[in-house]
């Protein structure tokens, strides 16, 4: 059974393990960052078997505006069961009043069905620009 946890701590240890296991190395390669945006993050949901982090999805911005979806992940055993789905529809109806709700990721045909399934448009699709800068 899956237990979902809202705003829980989770020890460096267990980050790190996690995001090792789906291959985000770069956000493990400097552990003090990794632990800072997660303690920073507006929210983080994290999904649970026993004791083993099996999903997450952090959420920046200020709440009432805008929020950004950040770091959706799910341990890799565990992916086509719901539980990404479970982690976004938690944010969604937590801040469903928020009018901003903004994603950066990927282009796969998977990556791209997971967020339209969510009700996400691709900025490519409508009447939005998207610009990102990396350092």
């Amino acid at each position: 059974m899956i237990n979902y946890q809202i705003n829980q701590t989770i020890a460096e240890n267990d980050l790190t393990k996690f995001y090792n296991s789906v291959g985000w190395f770069a956000y493990t390669n400097t552990r003090v960052n990794l632990m800072a945006a997660v303690a920073n993050s507006l929210m983080v949901v994290s999904a649970w078997v026993d004791n083993q982090l099996v999903g997450l999805v952090r959420v920046v911005g200020d709440g009432e505006t805008i929020i950004f979806i950040q770091d959706i992940l799910v341990e890799p055993k565990f992916q086509s069961q719901q539980v990404g789905t479970e982690l976004m529809n938690r944010v969604l109806n937590m801040y469903q009043n928020v009018r901003q709700k903004v994603l950066l990721t990927e282009e796969t045909p998977d990556v791209r069905h997971f967020y339209e399934k969510s009700g996400f448009r691709s900025a490519d699709q409508g009447t939005l620009v998207a610009f990102y800068k990396n350092f």
